[in-house]
């Protein structure tokens, strides 16, 4: 019953996002298309989403061992702290460390972790500061 609480509270906050986003206009289109269709994209696949909860048949739910509620505290932990050292580490090497702690929690080994988080962290920040034009920063340790 509460998953049908829950499909209904988030329809409707779906649905109060829809009428929010259909309002966005920008006074020059920066876009093609404008700011317009993410967020209205975005809340309606989220709508198309909790009705699909709403209606579906519910399945019995075990809870996940301690183990893998761990991991994801972990996880939860690790995207705060990415969050926050972003800017002060710079993009390169917040995604590394990352990506790295995110394939130690999915079972790689260490050198892997750290090889696969660096080159992520390297390509990832080439690909959208050198190709797409997306200032990220370089970290506050850095000389600018």
């Amino acid at each position: 019953m509460s998953d049908r609480i829950f499909a209904v509270i988030w329809a409707l906050l779906c649905i109060g996002g829809l009428i929010v986003g259909w309002q966005i206009h920008s006074e020059y289109s920066y876009e093609p298309v404008g700011p317009r269709p993410f967020p209205v994209v975005i809340m309606a696949l989220m709508l198309l989403c909790s009705l699909m909860l709403l209606v579906r048949r519910p399945e019995k739910v075990d809870w996940p061992s301690a183990t893998t509620l761990r991991r994801l505290l972990i996880m939860m932990l690790a995207l705060v702290i990415y969050a926050w050292s972003f800017e002060w580490l710079g993009f390169a090497l917040a995604t590394a460390l990352l990506t790295a702690t995110l394939g130690l929690l999915f079972g790689a080994r260490l050198p892997a972790a750290l090889l696969s988080g660096a080159f992520l962290g390297i390509a990832l920040w080439y690909a959208f500061d050198r190709l797409l034009d997306v200032t990220l920063p370089l970290g506050a340790w850095l000389p600018q």
